[in-house]
């Protein structure tokens, strides 16, 4: 198996960060991130990955540090966990998992805890992989978000999503609203450029939210913070690719039956 590596202030310039290697539409997200990832690194965040030009990596911090809205003191939270292509079914997410869970174990933690969606949502960690490795459903939200927990002793505190996304949905009723932050390359370009463009075809009104600090995101009304989409006022999708004109209908349409 490929060893694994973390970047840090020191190499983070020199090495690849997994997604959008060579997107060349999503460069400028792609420096996005890498400074936020060297911002969040002075708050205790960890990047780490296989030493290779893999999509194989995990990201985590602590809790109180997170830009999701969770409440979970004491807690490392996982904000990506990805394994692509060849690299599945491996074992290297069983790898990558054990070394998140060693940092909480040497760094005096309560456990680790990450943010999934009952079903598998776009952009965020498969719950039923994570149940299957020992984590337990902790919270859950209206929209369809499960906070899991995996505690090093079971007396540890159980950790709770904030009250800005208990009630599920967002305070604006009319038209589209998408919350984003710089926490994944893909969401400047399309965001900003694809679901404008998107939106205007339809005569759709949008307002855009860009989460700019940490404490923004603990507001805000998705455990989604990389991206989130909401119309109306209810919860649609987490899939950035909405954004493009050829998806948009599509996948509206898929993520509302039932709702």
């Amino acid at each position: 198996m490929e060893k694994l590596i973390d970047l840090n202030s020191q190499n983070l310039r020199d090495e690849h960060i997994c997604c959008a290697i060579s997107d060349k539409k999503c460069v400028e997200g792609y420096e996005a991130k890498k400074d936020w990832l060297e911002k969040e690194f002075a708050n205790g965040y960890t990047f780490r990955r296989i030493d290779a030009r893999a999509k194989v990596f995990t990201e985590f911090g602590p809790a109180e540090n997170a830009w999701v809205p969770v409440e979970a003191p004491g807690y490392l939270l996982i904000n990506c966990f990805w394994v692509s292509g060849r690299y599945k079914k491996q074992g290297y997410g069983k790898k990558l998992l054990a070394s998140v869970m060693d940092d909480a174990r040497n760094q005096g933690k309560h456990g680790v805890v990450t943010v999934v969606g009952k079903k598998k949502y776009h952009f965020m960690g498969d719950g039923k992989w994570f149940l299957r490795q020992g984590f337990e459903i902790s919270d859950e939200t209206p929209d369809g978000f499960l906070l899991l927990a995996k505690k090093l002793d079971t007396n540890n505190p159980s950790p709770t999503f904030s009250e800005s996304v208990k009630q599920g949905g967002c305070p604006e009723a009319n038209g589209l609203v998408a919350y984003y932050s710089n926490r994944c390359p893909f969401t400047e370009y399309h965001v900003r450029k694809s679901l404008e463009e998107t939106a205007q075809n339809r005569n759709l009104p949008l307002k855009i939210i860009k989460l700019e600090t940490a404490e923004q995101a603990r507001q805000c009304s998705s455990p989604a913070t990389i991206f989130s989409l909401f119309l109306d006022g209810k919860f649609v999708t987490t899939d950035v690719s909405v954004c493009m004109d050829s998806r948009f209908d599509r996948i509206l349409e898929k993520s509302l039956v039932g709702r």
